[in-house]
């Protein structure tokens, strides 16, 4: 396999990430609305537009201010800093920014319903999707992970075997689905899902960076592992209290 993977379409050649990152997008929202459609929506409508805002809104701005600060030494010497933040981008900062801007948005709209399960599986699987396409850029985006011997390490386009670990989030994403359709036998708390989703993501990136090349902070983590430290402490009581995620019994 060369990396990086590219799609020809005659005379034009274009990496096949272009193609995965809009399309992992636009699966996503479609699965959503197929969701939302099936299911009863507890959200008005006027009010999960709102939130849909909110949520796009915060994803932007997080996803390339966390991105922008993952490497404060390239940060530093770009020239223009503004395109610096626009061209660098993590889903990571997208998720949190997109969780803070929503529940502002929800106080502001007067909104106290749980409004985040509906988009557990559809982002889910737009990540699955996206992910295929950083693991066809190889090394020429910063999505690789450390070298490694083992069995499974591989060549990703610099003649050194690496830790795959765009493959390795793709299998925990799919574990992930797969767990939580099976807490559908429980009566979880309105929300819970999502709380779950994101729980596990953090932590899950927060270990996966240990094998990745990146900045490192004096305190021995980098700006994606911060950012999930940060992520962690908002949801501190349902780690520390897990059934706060199910609904209480009702009294005999």
């Amino acid at each position: 396999m060369h990396f990086p993977v590219t799609i020809h379409l005659g005379k034009l050649q274009f990496p096949l990430h272009a193609v995965t990152e809009t399309l992992g997008i636009f699966v996503g929202f479609r699965y959503f609305l197929w969701l939302r459609k099936k299911q009863t929506d507890i959200i008005e409508t006027s009010n999960r537009i709102w939130i849909l805002i909110a949520a796009i809104f915060g994803a932007l701005v997080g996803s390339r201010l966390i991105g922008g600060l993952e490497d404060i030494h390239a940060l530093a010497k770009a020239p223009n800093k503004l395109l610096y933040f626009y061209q660098n981008k993590t889903v990571l900062g997208g998720f949190l920014f997109a969780v803070w801007s929503v529940e502002l948005a929800k106080w502001l709209i007067g909104e106290k319903k749980a409004s985040g399960d509906l988009f557990v599986y559809p982002m889910i699987l737009a990540l699955i999707v996206g992910r295929i396409g950083c693991f066809s850029m190889g090394v020429y985006e910063e999505t690789y992970g450390s070298l490694s011997s083992l069995p499974w390490a591989m060549n990703l386009g610099d003649g050194l075997l690496r830790h795959p670990v765009t493959l390795y989030e793709i299998l925990f994403l799919i574990l992930l689905w797969i767990v939580l359709k099976q807490l559908d036998k429980y009566t979880l708390a309105n929300g819970a899902k999502f709380k779950l989703l994101m729980m596990t993501y953090l932590l899950f990136r927060l270990l996966l960076d240990f094998i990745k090349p990146h900045y490192t902070f004096n305190i021995g983590l980098s700006t994606i592992q911060i950012t999930c430290v940060i992520g962690m402490v908002y949801y501190v009581r349902y780690f520390i209290n897990p059934r706060l995620l199910f609904k209480p019994v009702a009294p005999a």
